[in-house]
């Protein structure tokens, strides 16, 4: 009962040693705690070099969907869902109820007129 395989399974022939740190650049990193209004905790790296304007302020959290922010004691809170509008809802906040009468008015002058009862 020989065995024809490699002394080590799953490595290959001329690989060095395992968790060999020398492949690749690693970059300066910095950690940076995330807090959602629930009090979980997301942290996040960032380069080194990035400047402070580049890191984001808010981010979703990953657990709970809800903002999170950098500061623990004052975590972002969610923003209120406004309701769907219709196209009245919109028309009544740009018009005056005396100039939604008036437009109907005239609206209403060209169709008789149209129709020859004006």
């Amino acid at each position: 009962m020989a065995s024809g395989g490699s002394a080590i399974r799953g490595s290959r022939v001329g690989a060095g040693p395992m968790g060999e740190q020398d492949r690749g650049f690693h970059a300066e990193r910095v950690a940076i705690s995330y807090w959602d209004a629930m009090g979980n905790e997301t942290v996040r790296y960032f380069a080194a070099d990035l400047p402070d304007d580049e890191v984001p302020d808010v981010i979703d959290s990953p657990s709970t969907g809800l903002p999170a922010g950098r500061d623990k004691e004052n975590p972002p809170q969610v923003a209120k869902n406004e309701p769907y509008k219709t196209h009245l809802a919109y028309v009544k906040e740009r018009r005056t109820p005396e100039e939604a009468v008036q437009l109907l008015d005239e609206a209403l002058q060209k169709l008789r007129s149209a129709e020859g009862r004006g």
